[in-house]
């Protein structure tokens, strides 16, 4: 079996910043896999004109090593497309452009191996083994888990998504089945975060009438993403270390109060769809319903429509509402990580809830000498910039700087303004 310095499962947007980073590292050997045949970033949401939340800096290096061949401005240069950008004038990337800048990335990286799913890891003595679907086993001294995130439907509304005779679908396949949300008479869309907003802002214009289009949140407003400049330093790896630091049980009643850190609506798209609704009221009144603070409470199936069961929290009314098709925008969770981790047993060290303890460098708590890394897997342990892209560089590069004993990529001792917590003195 080939020993490699580092493995890596799963090449999302994170992992495949791991690599782009550690290519620049003489020495290191470094590979990383995935069962997909290529890279693909949320292809069923890649709405036209849809734009990232995050300016083009947040790309796979530029906030750690601005002159690595793998920046999005490179990626321009190489498509023939960086004049253009430049007189787009945009911040803000598209994102099938950022889908797009994935895989030229991802072809350019020879350590990247796609059509290869890992499907368990194990502890061999003196390295981790890699189980490889079809293939040969692989050991590596050091393991990195980016093994993403997967669509979450809540309870409710899991019996209806999966039956085949209705049209009712997450949001994560919404352009697979565009034509069929357009033609439907009543559209229910659940949720009130990015996805529900483009979700909604596209049908609103690209149905010959929004009459049945209805938009559901439990959240009490429409709310937009918090985007002032200092509060968004709670993006900083300043902020990570501080809410790392901070005893379980506080940092457990905190992220849910941060929901609008990473789950509230970007202005633009917000402004977009007052704009269009506005456009549609020349001739009366729209007929799209748009309701926060409800709450799905049950679905079922009605000859051949569906009923939702919802609960108004504020007033204390249920009512029943009757709709041909729901979209499901209700967000992604964290891939469960206990089969491919089933090999290492209780070398595994969890917290009182299961979940994985993670250390400030990223480093999952093991029984045994090797070192296993999380990406976009400690949320609760790092804070609500875990899944963020303008994060993704910098988290790679302090588990490349772990695995290397060094600081191969040198990184500020501070980030921003805001002082969080009180200070020793």
């Amino acid at each position: 079996m080939r020993r490699h310095h580092l493995a890596g499962v799963g090449i999302g947007p994170f992992n495949l910043s791991l690599a782009a980073l550690a290519a620049g590292v003489d020495g290191l050997d470094a590979t990383f896999f995935d069962a997909r045949p290529e890279f693909r970033w949320h292809p069923g949401l890649l709405v036209e004109g849809a734009t990232l939340q995050v300016p083009f800096l947040a790309d796979l290096v530029t906030l750690v090593d601005p002159t690595n061949p793998f920046s999005f401005l490179n990626y321009l240069r190489d498509r023939g497309r960086l004049l253009p950008f430049y007189f787009a004038e945009r911040f803000h990337p598209l994102r099938a452009e950022y889908d797009d800048y994935g895989r030229w990335a991802a072809a350019r990286l020879p350590s990247c191996h796609f059509g290869h799913e890992v499907t368990g890891i194990r502890w061999a003595g003196d390295a981790f083994e890699l189980t490889i679907a079809g293939t040969e086993p692989v050991l590596a001294d050091h393991v990195v888990l980016g093994v993403g995130s997967v669509p979450s439907v809540p309870a409710p509304l899991r019996d209806v998504v999966a039956d085949p005779g209705v049209l009712a679908l997450h949001s994560a396949d919404y352009l697979t089945h565009r034509d069929e949300l357009l033609a439907a008479g009543n559209v229910t869309v659940v949720g009130s975060g990015q996805s529900g907003a483009e979700v909604v802002l596209d049908l609103l214009r690209s149905r010959s009438t929004v009459d049945g289009l209805r938009w559901l949140a439990r959240t009490p407003a429409f709310a937009p993403m918090e985007y002032s400049k200092l509060g968004l330093e709670q993006f900083t790896p300043d902020y990570t270390a501080y809410f790392h630091g901070l005893p379980e049980a506080v940092r457990d009643r905190l992220l849910p109060t941060q929901w609008q850190l990473y789950k509230g609506i970007d202005t633009e798209t917000i402004g977009a769809i007052h704009d269009e609704l506005y456009r549609r009221s020349i001739t009366g009144p729209p007929g799209a319903v748009l309701t926060p603070g409800v709450e799905v409470v049950s679905a079922s199936t009605v000859d051949g429509a569906i009923e939702l069961g919802v609960r108004h929290a504020q007033q204390g009314r249920d009512a029943t509402l009757r709709t041909d098709a729901v979209v499901a925008a209700t967000g992604y969770a964290e891939a469960p990580t206990g089969p491919l981790l089933a090999g290492l047993g209780d070398a595994v060290r969890r917290d009182g809830r299961g979940r994985l303890e993670v250390g400030a460098d990223y480093r999952v708590a093991l029984g045994v000498p090797g070192s296993l890394f999380v990406q976009n897997a400690e949320r609760h342990t790092h804070g609500p910039g875990a899944p963020d892209l303008g994060l993704g560089a910098w988290r790679a590069a302090v588990i490349l700087n772990a695995v290397c004993g060094k600081s191969v990529h040198e990184l500020p001792d501070r980030t921003a303004f805001t002082t969080f917590g009180l200070e020793d003195k």
